[in-house]
């Protein structure tokens, strides 16, 4: 099993930019059909150092990971909406084998 998480700190991180972001994100259940399970939050604390959401993905292998990176949606959609509202981001990918 396979986890892709990225953080990202919005332009503009006001409540209503949040949530239409973390449901950009969560729109690709059931449209991307490698992605296993996908979540999305919006952080709570808002200090200096937060990001403001965080899109959790979990994918079978890193060649279901490729074919996520490339799948139309995923680009077309969410990536082009999310790099125009986002002023960074960091990204982490991990195997949890056996540690579901």
């Amino acid at each position: 099993m396979i986890r892709h998480v990225v953080c990202f700190k919005l332009t503009d991180n006001s409540q209503a930019n949040c949530v239409h972001a973390r449901d950009v994100l969560i729109s690709m259940r059931g449209k991307v059909p490698m992605a296993l399970r996908i979540e999305a939050y919006i952080d709570e604390l808002h200090t200096p150092r937060s990001y403001d959401i965080i899109l959790e993905v979990w994918l079978d292998s890193y060649e279901a990971l490729d074919a996520y990176q490339n799948d139309p949606y995923h680009c077309n959609i969410v990536k082009k909406h999310m790099h125009s509202v986002a002023a960074a981001s960091i990204a982490l990918d991990f195997s949890v084998n056996g540690l579901d």
